[in-house]
């Protein structure tokens, strides 16, 4: 590039595990990606949010608990959310912290009963993504430029 080269839009660091990571086959849908937005990317880095994750098993129990309470069943994918706001629920109960706890509820899980009759029958499996996976993932990207 030579001086003066304007871009034509603003760059911003993606968080991700590289192209070639493989998730776990987890009922996630979007969730497989294997990065995150450049929206997202840009309020991690900022510490405007925070990411959490969370076991496939623990986010169906999340969402059959959303389910019997609100009569809305989540998409697979939504349930890591409801996980997150089940979780900060009642970390503000224990804490006597009053706060508004907002969710997107960005789908519902009546396409995808089939994956609620697997976890219901025991046929999901937790998949744990270790340091070390972490690490392998990483090294693929060390050789990229940082902004």
């Amino acid at each position: 590039m030579t001086s003066g080269t304007r871009w034509a839009c603003p760059l911003m660091p993606m968080h991700t595990l590289g192209h070639g990571f493989v998730p776990a086959p987890v009922h996630a849908g979007g969730l497989r990606y294997h990065g995150a937005a450049p929206l997202v990317s840009h309020l991690l880095q900022g510490d405007h949010i925070e990411a959490r994750a969370y076991q496939q098993l623990e986010c169906f129990e999340a969402g059959v608990q959303f389910a019997r309470s609100e009569c809305i069943v989540p998409a697979p994918e939504a349930n890591h959310v409801v996980k997150g706001a089940i979780d900060e629920a009642i970390r503000c109960r224990d804490t006597g912290e009053e706060k508004v706890i907002a969710l997107n509820l960005c789908g519902h899980g009546h396409f995808d009963m089939a994956a609620y009759a697997a976890y219901f029958a025991g046929e999901l499996e937790g998949h744990e993504f270790t340091d070390q996976m972490l690490n392998e993932n990483m090294k693929e990207l060390e050789a990229l430029p940082t902004l």
